[in-house]
């Protein structure tokens, strides 16, 4: 298989993140991994549109040469192939708690950051919106106090002890909040403890770039 991506792009991270900790878990994917220029715009080239008709990234092609896209649904896909140390969990209540936080992850914070940055300072060169800025500087907070609230039992992470796909969704917008030099957390002494450990982790070491 093969996973077309960009290096510090959050849902291509987010999938990444999710490889490198299966992988460290024992799983043999053999998922090779392509840099798509999104700089030079090879996303809009006919190559790419033909893998995703959105131009979106990531992208994962099957080995029979048909594509997967979006970052969860990739995720999805690769815990059905590999069910054995599955980062949703093993029970019904488990993976149903993992997909929760995942969700308010995703929306509450990951997509508020990314469009955060490229309010205040985009990698893709769009013009600075001072309004969706401070609109996000206030919605998002509640998001923050809801991890911060559930790190408070001293759980190492997300989900507890084990990590979770809700862990390489929170690290993945919060590298490209680092990425576009926007602190976020400041105000959150267990989901920056939170964030200390899990970039300390080998298969954050092998992935994050910022």
């Amino acid at each position: 298989m093969k996973l077309y991506m960009v290096p510090a792009a959050p849902n291509p991270t987010k999938v990444m993140l999710y490889i490198a900790e299966r992988e460290a878990l024992g799983a043999e994917m053999n998922i090779e991994q392509i840099v798509v220029n999104t700089l030079k715009g090879r996303q809009k080239e006919p190559e790419h549109i033909a893998r995703n008709p959105f131009g979106a990234l990531p992208v994962l092609e099957k080995d029979d040469g048909s594509f997967v896209i979006e970052s969860l649904t990739i995720i999805e896909y690769l815990e059905e192939l590999f069910p054995d140390e599955s980062l949703l969990g093993d029970n019904a209540e488990s993976r149903a708690l993992a997909r929760q936080l995942e969700r308010i992850i995703e929306l509450k914070i990951f997509a508020p950051m990314g469009q955060y940055v490229h309010a205040t300072n985009s990698p893709l060169g769009l013009p600075p919106d001072e309004k969706v800025a401070k609109s996000i500087e206030a919605s998002i907070p509640s998001a923050f106090e809801y991890l911060e609230d559930l790190l408070s039992d001293g759980r190492g992470c997300l989900m507890g002890d084990r990590v979770s796909v809700a862990d390489c969704t929170l690290q993945a917008g919060c590298q490209f909040a680092r990425f576009g030099k926007a602190d976020l957390l400041g105000d959150y002494p267990n989901l920056i403890a939170w964030d200390e450990r899990y970039r300390a982790r080998p298969a954050a070491q092998a992935v994050l770039k910022f």
